[in-house]
């Protein structure tokens, strides 16, 4: 139903989140976290199912463990990662172009037939890696 009353809408600073992390998943600090299917965290790789959501603030070990019995603190921003190699290197020319996971570290210039999630956007590159806006 649409408002018809002014209404009080809460909002946090939208830059820091938690998430369950995912059974027998290990996170490291400083690595790109996405959501799985069912909403829990893992480390981002080449699967064009996850949804990138941020960098860990700090490690998670939830390798014994079942999904939700930890969670990790995920931090969106402004990140520099790893660069891809030949065809999928990213160059200065794709600066506000999408960066593709290739893994929790690094990002390519192609999502390789549908294969990768995004990462974020390319903000700068320089001679050792990636900026990307999560």
């Amino acid at each position: 139903m649409a408002l018809s009353a002014d209404r009080n809408t809460v909002s946090r600073e939208g830059v820091e989140f938690q998430f369950p992390v995912a059974a027998s998943g290990r996170i490291y600090a400083g690595g790109m976290v996405a959501l799985d299917t069912d909403g829990n965290a893992v480390p981002a790789s080449a699967d064009a199912t996850l949804t990138v959501v941020g960098r860990a603030e700090s490690s998670a070990d939830n390798s014994s463990g079942n999904a939700g019995d930890m969670a990790v603190t995920v931090r969106r921003g402004c990140f520099h990662y790893g660069n891809s190699a030949g065809a999928d290197e990213i160059t200065r020319a794709d600066i506000g172009s999408t960066a593709y996971v290739v893994d929790d570290e690094t990002v390519a210039k192609t999502d390789d037939t549908a294969s990768r999630p995004a990462a974020g956007i390319i903000m700068d590159v320089d001679d050792s890696g990636v900026w990307v806006r999560i």
